[in-house]
């Protein structure tokens, strides 16, 4: 855990967040600025700054957000159609350093995202 970190304050329960889902490794919240009709983070509680500081240790953690992320869309009823987004470093927008999925659904998606 980082004690400066947002996402760890809020595993923490420092910080409030609309849960949708937590369990030992994994939790998801909806995000405080939506940029579709749904959208919610799915976030490991181990602290990894980004995708670019994964390990070879951190492939199963990260393969359950991922299982977990699309679990969630189908119970909030964009399961046949989201996008997933993990942002890695300032210039591609991520703005808080502990790994993060995106996943946003409930309107047509265009290309190219960004």
């Amino acid at each position: 855990m980082d004690p400066n970190c947002l996402f760890c304050k809020i595993i923490n329960g420092d910080i409030p967040a609309s849960k949708l889902y937590e369990d030992d490794d994994v939790m998801a919240f909806w995000d405080i600025s939506p940029q579709a009709p749904k959208h919610f983070l799915v976030i490991p509680r181990k602290h990894i700054a980004g995708p670019g500081a994964m390990g070879s240790e951190d492939e199963q953690l990260i393969g359950k957000v991922l299982r977990i992320g699309a679990k969630l869309a189908r119970e909030n009823g964009i399961g046949d159609g989201f996008r997933v987004v993990f942002n890695n470093g300032a210039e591609a927008g991520q703005t808080v350093f502990h790994i993060h999925m995106h996943v946003l659904g409930g309107r047509t998606m265009t290309w190219p995202p960004g």
